[in-house]
């Protein structure tokens, strides 16, 4: 079964809205394990709007030997005050995964993914340290993205295909060109050997749709949707709702 990754960002997001320590993002991890995750995903960035670098590396105390543990980020963001960059937090706590994302401080969210042929030259030695440390490396790329063969030769071993087009296509009504878009990306990174994940705007509505069209679909990280879901229908029930989907 396709492995659901829960993307905790949000807790952190109304915590640090706030100050304190409430909401407890080791508690909201616990819950979603507890009702049968298969991984916890957190984004840390430089500007610390959201998880910080202590919330990493408490979460990995946590969560090791329990689910796999995915940590996103952009690996060319230098360290700032806390924030020692994503590389050195992947030394510190040994994830299971470690998502590389080309996102800068002026992005909202994550919008776009990695041009392989361009960026490969300077993501290879950081792919060669990630897999040094034992840590699966993920490259975020957008649908349509090709040269996955120079990924593999690099060491990657999955892709992560930005489904936020898929997601406003669906909304809209119209999911039939960005899915077939996303099916055929999926295909070029299997058959280049990699695995594929998938992540960004998947929600309840949409991700049955998606999954289906995606024969071995290995991960789909979620956190927005299903936080935001998780409102009404109360946290554990809104993550055993997506598995559900996902068998």
């Amino acid at each position: 079964m396709t492995l659901l990754s829960v993307n905790l960002n949000k807790i952190a997001v109304l915590r640090n809205s706030r100050g304190g320590h409430e909401p407890d993002i080791c508690r909201a991890a616990q819950t979603c394990i507890e009702a049968g995750c298969g991984g916890i995903t957190v984004h840390p960035r430089p500007d610390q709007r959201h998880v910080r670098p202590q919330d990493v590396r408490t979460l990995a105390a946590m969560l090791r030997g329990r689910v796999e543990y995915n940590i996103e980020g952009n690996p060319f963001a230098a360290a700032r005050g806390d924030y020692p960059g994503l590389i050195a937090l992947a030394r510190e706590v040994r994830p299971t995964q470690v998502t590389l994302v080309p996102d800068s401080d002026g992005q909202i969210t994550s919008d776009h993914g990695f041009d392989l042929r361009r960026d490969i030259a300077q993501l290879h030695p950081l792919v060669s340290e990630l897999c040094d440390l034992g840590c699966r490396v993920s490259l975020f790329v957008d649908a349509g993205s090709r040269d996955f063969e120079l990924a593999a030769a690099i060491g990657a071993q999955r892709v992560e295909i930005y489904t936020g087009p898929y997601a406003e296509a669906f909304a809209d009504g119209q999911p039939a060109a960005a899915l077939a878009a996303c099916a055929d990306t999926a295909r070029r990174a299997q058959q280049a050997g990699l695995a594929v994940n998938a992540g960004h705007d998947l929600s309840q509505a949409n991700l049955g749709t998606f999954k289906a069209a995606i024969p071995g679909l290995a991960e789909v990280s979620i956190g927005h949707a299903l936080i935001g879901e998780a409102l009404y229908e109360g946290l554990a029930t809104t993550v055993r709702n997506y598995l559900q989907i996902l068998r």
